[in-house]
């Protein structure tokens, strides 16, 4: 009886099956907003305490059953395999840094760069230093001070000059396929991630095109006074140029990031970067770098299916279906989820997780191709985070050259092009 119940429940919908996803963001965002520091609370202390309202919901489900619920959602195979990618992907970071890559590839790009390109040279780089290491973070930190440099030597602007950084930073961040937005996108959809790339790639890359065009009509007349002779080891370089193509090619994400790992540590050896007794300590530093994120997978993971179970993403859907009409209606409705998400979350990779459940029932009952659905998830929750001003991108940007998110966020083209062009794609292409 008690199955036959909440089944009825379920597929009906209950707007307060919602609760514990409500009472996450009231926490998190009144947190912020009493502090001032959207990071004041940490959002696995926030998820923690939306699964317990989550237990505390629907009597008629015993806590024995609850158990094997959240232990059946947190043991779904996509769940799994996307926590193990988070930890390799961690592990490869750790060691790549550690062997010095970041700051060879870095510098291999400007010292190839014409001068007159140095602002546009920034995002180009950016692209290519988060597509190839995942991260917006770490390509931040690691082009921070190229563009405050920069900035001194032409007396252009900091906030374009860190503006084009982050624009370059989201861009991979949405695209590369070691980044856990990706990994999140593609496995909450179940598709493959090279045909998410390619498909994501074609969508964005207008809106890099244009971010293009516009640092360079802005930066026409600025010239650097000097150059710097910028060092680097093509060594260095190589695990990154191994990953990408390893993964464009569609090798196991396992063996692709196990390899560059590999790879980087036998490089960071030979050249000096990494002592024979370090070779453990920086590829677990990088793993544990991951835990956070690792965890709150699986923390939302439990809080999706007690919320699933008790009708919460049917309603959702309901609500999503009285308002859109077709795949169009239906892929705008994704779009506007997962940004929404993001924006009450300040993280796109827990609103990625959070949204994804819900987008792929969307998505089946609209026919829409998973390769569309997670591109549209990763895109949107991009948008979003490379905009707000209290999301840990632009803090970050801010923090390093002293300027505050609201100096930068008018020079942060390539977020809102990528938005304007994500929508016009949902308009206009030809529908399968």
């Amino acid at each position: 009886m008690r199955q036959e119940s909440t089944k009825t429940e379920a597929d009906n919908g209950r707007a307060v099956a919602l609760l514990p996803i409500a009472v996450f963001l009231v926490i998190f965002l009144g947190a912020g907003i009493v502090t001032k520091d959207f990071y004041a609370m940490p959002a696995i202390v926030g998820f923690l305490i939306a699964l317990f309202v989550a237990f505390m919901q629907n009597k008629t489900v015993t806590f024995g059953e609850k158990i094997k619920i959240i232990a059946s959602g947190a043991g779904d195979e996509n769940i799994i395999t996307m926590s193990l990618i988070f930890l390799c992907a961690g592990g490869f970071s750790g060691a790549v840094t550690a062997a010095g890559g970041v700051e060879s590839t870095v510098n291999f790009g400007l010292s190839i760069l014409p001068a007159r390109f140095a602002v546009v040279g920034l995002f180009v780089i950016g692209c290519f230093i988060s597509i190839s290491m995942g991260t917006s973070m770490g390509t931040i930190a690691a082009l921070a001070p190229i563009a405050i440099g920069i900035s001194e030597k032409t007396g252009f602007s900091l906030a374009i000059c860190i503006g084009a950084v982050v624009c370059g930073a989201m861009f991979g961040d949405n695209l590369s396929m070691i980044s856990d937005t990706t990994i999140a996108a593609v496995k909450t959809q179940g598709c493959e991630m090279k045909d998410k790339f390619k498909a994501n790639f074609l969508l964005v890359l207008p809106a890099a095109v244009i971010t293009i065009i516009i640092f360079l009509i802005i930066t026409r007349d600025v010239r650097l006074s000097s150059t710097t002779i910028m060092e680097y080891n093509l060594w260095k370089v190589l695990p990154y140029i191994l990953v990408l193509v390893g993964a464009l090619i569609g090798i196991n994400v396992f063996l692709v990031l196990i390899g560059g790992t590999v790879i980087s540590l036998i490089v960071g050896v030979a050249t000096g970067s990494i002592a024979v007794a370090d070779l453990f300590n920086v590829v677990g530093d990088g793993v544990t770098s991951m835990y956070d994120i690792t965890v709150i997978s699986i923390i939302v993971a439990c809080i999706v299916a007690l919320v699933k179970e008790y009708g919460g993403i049917h309603f959702i859907l309901r609500l999503i279906k009285s308002r859109i009409r077709g795949k169009r209606g239906a892929e705008l409705g994704i779009a506007l989820l997962a940004l929404f998400v993001d924006l009450c979350t300040a993280n796109n990779t827990v609103a990625i997780v959070m949204a994804g459940p819900i987008a792929k029932e969307i998505s089946d009952e609209y026919e829409i191709a998973p390769k569309r659905s997670a591109s549209l998830l990763d895109m949107f929750t991009s948008v979003g985070q490379g905009m707000i001003p209290y999301g840990a991108q632009m803090l970050s940007a801010a923090t390093l050259t002293g300027l505050t998110p609201f100096d930068i966020t008018p020079y942060l083209f390539y977020p809102m092009l990528m938005a304007a062009s994500g929508i016009l794609f949902i308009i206009f292409r030809k529908q399968n």
